[in-house]
């Protein structure tokens, strides 16, 4: 029995088919679908009593792209050409029957129209689309590191021109569905109540069966081909900035411009079957895989709760404390009071806490003003976050999160002070990113009801959140934790304690590593570029400096005097020291760090490094500063694996990528050993160690895992 389309032939020959995929709040493309879609394509074009077809969908929207859980498995199963062409072709030669059946078909586009949903509508004859105005239509296949594969490259191209269906193919852009009929995708918008009635109108009014580009004479709006000079300029232009806004690490986009130059040149069918091959190329590399499993797939997983213990009753903080107003507190506020959470935001001073809700303030008022909140929601908003001094205020608190300065003496003082007063209902949350949970929870007088919640900065705009088990932490409070995070909107990480958690501790050996390559004389716009052209969102030294030389001087100073005979200096301490103590560059805030700040003009490397951190006649290659900073990072993470800090890849590869900005191309750490192989990650990692330094060193355990070729996913 068919569970995902069915079809019902009215007395006026009008077939209604509609998509209705079982169990799934969305329309998505599944094996299912096709099949059936296939049945109920042939039957219309074969059966004499159906004059045309309209096609819809059974839920709230009309249908989003291809399952990703099944993509996939396909990108990660494909072994051949053959093998990619076999699911890349399918799809687009079914469509293509529907396009070529013989009777007109329309989409009725009732919601949303993404990826594969709006290729549907494309192959139809006709497309018309109810007014809502949370309707979203784009072809955003590109996020995920794919193309359109159902005939979007070629029928958006041929229907709009080459130039605008670029600039919403290669950035994935949704448009409104005003904007979609103004560039003539949807071709008529009605009310919602008559939607159905509309499209039917086509069919009875005698629209033709055909597309334009079926039809004789037909040339591409704007123009196609090496030829034309609109058509040259656009893939000219297009190229360069596709080069530049990639750096060649992301495949798709340029996949896109070229199924899109190639196939306008030449009949649509022989058009379908150049962006099915490119599509191919793209299921077998492997960045496509990678930016699935992690920003997709196992985001989302997170998101829903995957690593929250079993058997836990589901929780709802109502009254939040926040200790500390700063920068970090204040965003913390801010966001869980969007939540709908009171919060007591404490401080030392009044002033202090009510500038922290100023802070909130200009938030909500940003948030006004593009639209996000109404002035009554941001004044009820507001209105959550109270400001004070007294502890006593926290006593109805059922969740407190710590945000005070990154000072294990002040922290103890915090926390000592909010255990006198709140009940034995209250879960603790330190906000630190490098001092381990267990010694802070000493302070606390339940240990159990401790956690570490790491929010990253700015609050209201990083994604992650790193939560940290202490030693006694209980399944309970991990879930409270989880629970008040995903109420945020945020996707949480769950690891175990260690100097430095997770995140902190391997975005490290990056900055680390930058600042050892510039002790060594590599040039510092070749460490920085370095960086860059391998997909870090910016430079080892930049990042330094934004987040402040001086703190990773007192992080690094706190360790040695917390670990004492035990405690080995990271080998870029020297460059540290020097420019905190001696040169008196402390990092951005203070105006001045391995870049200077002028105030009217851009920031630039200072020009004094050259004098104090002296470049080699010999410059290494590109590649080989590539190498190091990527390595490295990979490297430390697959120790925190072994040490238990984290125990599964999934966190791994969120925390990197969201949290530190390492590459998404690579899906994360562990996927960049996965990807690379792991053999030749650990052959790399002995190179190295000898070249630079035993820090490149790889663990027994890392060797035997080479040794029995295991990966860190399957």
């Amino acid at each position: 029995m068919n569970q995902t389309v069915t079809m019902a032939v009215g007395d006026d020959g009008i077939a209604l088919v509609t998509i209705d995929v079982e169990g799934r709040p969305m329309n998505v493309l599944t094996p299912a679908f096709h099949a059936e879609m296939s049945e109920v394509v042939q039957r219309i074009g074969s059966d004499a009593a159906i004059r045309g077809a309209v096609i819809t969908s059974a839920k709230t929207d009309f249908m989003a792209g291809a399952d990703l859980k099944w993509i996939l498995e396909v990108a990660s199963s494909v072994r051949s050409p053959d093998d990619a062409w076999r699911f890349a072709w399918p799809l687009n030669e079914l469509f293509r029957k529907l396009e070529t059946c013989g009777k007109p078909c329309v989409a009725a586009i009732n919601g949303t129209a993404l990826g594969g949903g709006l290729e549907l509508a494309l192959a139809c004859h006709h497309r018309v689309a109810a007014d809502h105005p949370a309707t979203r239509l784009g072809l955003p296949e590109v996020l995920v590191g794919l193309l359109p594969g159902a005939g979007g490259t070629q029928r958006l191209s041929r229907m709009i021109g080459v130039r605008d269906a670029l600039q919403l193919i290669v950035e994935g852009s949704h448009l409104t569905v005003a904007e979609a009929a103004a560039k003539k995708i949807v071709d008529r918008v009605v009310p919602a109540a008559q939607l159905i009635d509309a499209a039917k109108d086509y069919i009875r009014n005698g629209g033709k069966a055909t597309n334009p580009w079926d039809e004789k004479g037909f040339k591409v709006p704007g123009g196609a081909g090496g030829m034309h000079p609109g058509a040259v300029q656009t893939f000219m232009g297009g190229t360069a900035l596709v080069s530049k806004r990639t750096l060649h690490n992301y495949p798709a986009p340029m996949a896109i411009l070229s199924a899109v130059y190639e196939g306008t040149q030449v009949p649509i069918d022989t058009g379908l079957r150049i962006e099915s091959r490119y599509l191919s190329t793209l299921l077998l590399n492997p960045v496509a895989r990678n930016m699935i499993r992690t920003l997709f797939v196992n985001k989302g997983a997170a998101e829903k709760g995957a690593g929250r213990p079993a058997g836990v009753p589901k929780s709802e903080v109502k009254t939040l404390g926040v200790l500390g107003a700063g920068m970090m507190g204040a965003g913390i506020a801010c966001l869980s009071a969007r939540a709908g959470m009171t919060v007591k935001l404490l401080d030392a001073t009044l002033e202090k806490a009510q500038a922290g809700k100023a802070m909130s303030e200009a938030l909500v008022a940003k948030d006004v003003e593009r639209g996000k909140a109404t002035p009554a929601q941001a004044a009820a908003q507001l209105a959550r976050i109270q400001p004070t001094t007294d502890y006593a205020n926290l006593k109805e608190c059922d969740f407190v999160v710590e945000a005070v300065f990154e000072d294990r003496g002040i922290k103890a003082d915090v926390t000592r002070k909010t255990a006198a007063v709140v009940g034995t209902h209250t879960v603790f949350a330190s906000n630190t990113s490098t001092l381990p949970i267990t010694g802070l929870a000493q302070a606390w007088s339940r240990p159990a009801d401790f956690i570490g919640v790491h929010f990253f900065s700015p609050v209201d705009k990083m994604p992650l959140v790193e939560i940290i088990n202490g030693q006694e932490t209980s399944p309970a409070t991990l879930a409270r934790a989880l629970d008040y995070v995903t109420r945020l909107k945020k996707t949480p990480i769950v690891v175990n304690d260690g100097r430095g958690f997770y995140t902190t501790r391997v975005f490290g050996t990056f900055t680390n590593e930058g600042m050892t390559l510039l002790a060594e004389g590599v040039k510092p716009a070749l460490i920085e570029n370095a960086a860059k052209f391998a997909g870090m969102a910016v430079g080892p030294l930049a990042v330094l400096d934004e987040v402040s030389l001086e703190l990773a001087w007192h992080v690094i100073g706190q360790a040695q005097r917390d670990l004492g005979s035990a405690f080995q200096a990271p080998s870029g301490w020297p460059v540290v020291r020097k420019m905190v103590e001696e040169l008196k560059r402390p990092g951005k805030h203070h105006g001045q760090g391995f870049y200077d700040y002028p105030a009217d003009a851009k920031k630039h490397l200072w020009a004094g490094l050259a004098e104090h951190f002296p470049p080699r006649a010999e410059q290494p290659e590109l590649a080989d500063v590539q190498t190091r900073l990527l390595y490295i990072q990979a490297l430390e993470t697959a120790r925190c694996v072994e040490e238990g800090v984290l125990t599964n890849p999934i966190d791994a590869d969120l925390g990197a990528i969201l949290g530190w900005g390492f590459p998404a191309w690579t899906g994360g750490t562990l996927s960049f050993i996965d990807t690379v192989g792991i053999a030749n990650f650990v052959a790399t990692c002995e190179r190295l160690a000898q070249t630079c330094g035993p820090r490149f060193q790889p663990s027994a355990a890392l060797k035997a895992r080479a040794e029995k070729g295991q990966t860190f996913y399957r």
